[in-house]
């Protein structure tokens, strides 16, 4: 999300991260002993199915762009979105901003190595579990 906020995005699309959530209409369902949400793309043929997408346009176009498929369970939505906001303020706070409008004109991307990637992240020592 703050990517693309530092890139220039003006709103994001956030069908996926809503879906995860409990106050997402869709079924929670255990599949491979992991709690998961059901999931279609705005594009897929599921979401086509339904009538506000029926413009009287072409038969002959369609075609599908997104994907039914599922996403990992997240919990209230409560309870996660304080972390997300948490998070893109923390790293609006490595840039130096203090604002959106900031981020996008001052941030800085960088191009990193997956090597630097594991590199920067904790390693040669073994992670305590922490208590939630």
């Amino acid at each position: 999300m703050t990517l693309a906020l530092a890139m220039g995005a003006d709103f994001l699309m956030m069908g996926r991260y809503f879906a995860r959530f409990d106050e997402s209409p869709t079924r929670k369902l255990l599949i491979g002993g992991n709690y998961v949400k059901e999931y279609w793309g705005e594009g897929s043929n599921r979401a086509r199915n339904w009538q506000r997408y029926d413009m009287g346009g072409n038969d002959n176009l369609k075609f599908e762009e997104g994907v039914d498929s599922y996403v990992p369970y997240a919990g209230k939505l409560k309870d996660n979105i304080e972390m997300t906001i948490g998070k893109i303020k923390s790293t609006m706070c490595s840039c130096g901003v203090a604002s959106l409008l900031e981020l996008k004109s001052d941030a800085k991307l960088t191009l990193v190595s997956s090597t630097s990637i594991i590199e920067g992240g904790a390693h040669d020592v073994i992670v305590k579990e922490t208590k939630n």
